[in-house]
């Protein structure tokens, strides 16, 4: 996969993807990814990506000259291989495993930072296939959410975790994760739930399934409406809530 990532800040991108899984994802081939300063398309000397709003109001607006030219040209040099634009806008779809799923199966993505009251329409209109926000609050731009973004859509890349690992985490299956132990057995008078150092792996499968419809019901009962309940989930959600 190729991730194009249009700012004003590239700084601000470094970091993330310079550590960790990603780096190591990076250096294994699995995704390219390129940040792109914005001003290097903007025309006069200052290199001005924004300016007021028609009609007055707070704050600036970038303006259509650089998105069109920066948007245009990559899309130009792939060679046939169009990116899938997408604008980080509070105004998006709410991003969550779905969309990252759904993401993870593009060729090239093309990520606008939004930043400001956010961009001319004419962007939006013309040049952007999606728009995302990663919730309902307000960041000083777009770059936060497009690493969150990129992170969630590359860590689901073939070879990049085991399919397994995948299939057992929050939201696969719209379940949140049950809960996990580890050593010692026993910490400051807790035990390790008994089952879990049983070695029966059906009942520890049995336990596991469990303890995530119940953490869901708890925590967020909106996904159950979603998820694909076997009878025995349905029999042991029951049992629950005597």
């Amino acid at each position: 996969m190729k991730i194009e990532i249009l700012t004003i800040f590239p700084g601000m991108l470094e970091g993330p993807f310079g550590e960790s899984m990603i780096r190591r994802a990076v250096e294994r081939g699995l995704v390219e990814i390129e940040i792109i300063d914005l001003r290097s398309f903007a025309s006069g000397r200052h290199r001005q990506v924004d300016d007021a709003p028609y009609g007055g109001g707070r704050g600036m607006v970038f303006k259509p000259e650089p998105l069109f030219k920066a948007v245009e040209t990559l899309q130009e040099r792939s060679g046939g291989s169009r990116a899938r634009v997408i604008l980080l806008t509070p105004q998006g779809r709410t991003f969550n495993q779905e969309i990252a799923r759904e993401l993870s199966g593009e060729k090239r993505l093309l990520l606008i930072c939004g930043r400001y009251e956010g961009v001319d329409e004419r962007v939006r209109e013309v040049l952007v296939d999606d728009e995302i926000s990663i919730g309902d609050y307000i960041l000083t731009g777009g770059e936060l959410a497009a690493a969150v973004v990129v992170d969630a859509v590359v860590r689901l890349l073939p070879g990049f975790l085991e399919e397994a690992s995948v299939a057992e985490e929050s939201f696969s299956g719209f379940l949140l994760e049950y809960p996990h132990y580890t050593r010692p057995p026993v910490f400051r008078g807790m035990a390790v739930p008994p089952v879990l150092l049983s070695g029966d792996h059906a009942a520890i499968a049995r336990w596991r399934r469990k303890q995530a419809l119940l953490r869901t019901r708890q925590r967020r009962p909106d996904l159950l409406e979603k998820a694909a309940l076997s009878p025995e989930d349905r029999r042991l959600l029951k049992e629950m809530k005597l």
